[in-house]
């Protein structure tokens, strides 16, 4: 059997893995808080003809020689997740945020037993005032307690600054705050992607910082922009150039197998 058969399968799976990936950022180029990915490959396995030689140094003048290897083909290598900064989109809506540098919002299903993370603030109070995701997910202040205006009292204005801090004037003239948490991870990268623009903690992503609140500790440079949503980072001219790469490679790999093909029908044709 050729090698080059092999070879050309290889290459067509990466490439299809590839395009699926494009495909995905595609998908999302107008997602809220969306970070693309980009894939990577490899050579694999390699099939030795004939080592390496060293010089020959019993006076016969032969050189040393280089070993005869052919290879087998490709994998993939890496699907990695690009955390840049998306555009800022205004929005008019006082609980719509974003986050502006590091950092991602921590929210939960059930009051902070488990978190996940998002880039997508597009949040809003409930009807039991509470801040919640388009999910209903409940997004968790810097001490792990969902974030709750007391619905029981009239509730005259509220508003968000820079620092995530929600500021709360009552009826009777009384004032609060509650303070949203963003969360600082030493390799954004590694953090498992869950669905509904959600993040999970990973052994590769490892745990959050200590430090939750914008502005301070290894969060000095993260600000909260109210009114405003993060969009996709996704960018169509590099995404297209991307695909039109990817399918000159899968096509490349398609023409080796049929041209294998009709070198091996050559060989079968040989007997007549």
């Amino acid at each position: 059997m050729m090698r080059s058969l092999f070879s050309a399968v290889s290459g067509l799976r990466a490439h299809q893995t590839r395009m699926d990936v494009i495909g995905d950022n595609v998908a999302n180029v107008n997602t809220t808080g969306f970070k693309r990915s980009r894939v990577t490959f490899k050579d694999v396995y390699y099939q030795t003809i004939r080592g390496g030689s060293a010089s020959d140094t019993t006076g016969n003048g032969l050189g040393g020689s280089n070993p005869q290897q052919v290879g087998i083909g490709s994998t993939l290598n890496s699907i990695d997740v690009i955390h840049t900064q998306g555009a800022a989109a205004s929005t008019g809506c006082g609980t719509d945020l974003m986050i502006q540098g590091d950092g991602f919002f921590r929210v939960s299903p059930d009051d902070g037993t488990t978190i996940y993370y998002t880039r997508a603030g597009a949040f809003h109070f409930d009807n039991e005032g509470y801040l919640v995701n388009p999910d209903g997910l409940k997004v968790l202040d810097d001490s792990g307690v969902a974030i709750k205006l007391d619905t029981s009292r009239q509730i005259k204005s509220y508003n968000i600054d820079n620092k995530g801090v929600v500021h709360v004037v009552y009826g009777d003239g009384t004032t609060d705050t509650k303070q949203i948490s963003v969360a600082k991870f030493p390799s954004p990268g590694g953090l498992e992607k869950i669905g509904q623009s959600l993040y999970r903690e990973s052994a590769s992503s490892g745990s959050p910082g200590t430090d939750l609140i914008p502005g301070q500790g290894a969060l000095a440079d993260t600000t909260i922009v109210p009114s405003t949503l993060e969009m996709s980072n996704v960018d169509l001219a590099q995404e297209f150039t991307e695909m039109i790469i990817t399918e000159r490679g899968f096509q490349a790999n398609a023409r080796t197998i049929t041209t294998s093909d009709q070198m091996l029908q050559e060989l079968v044709n040989l007997k007549r």
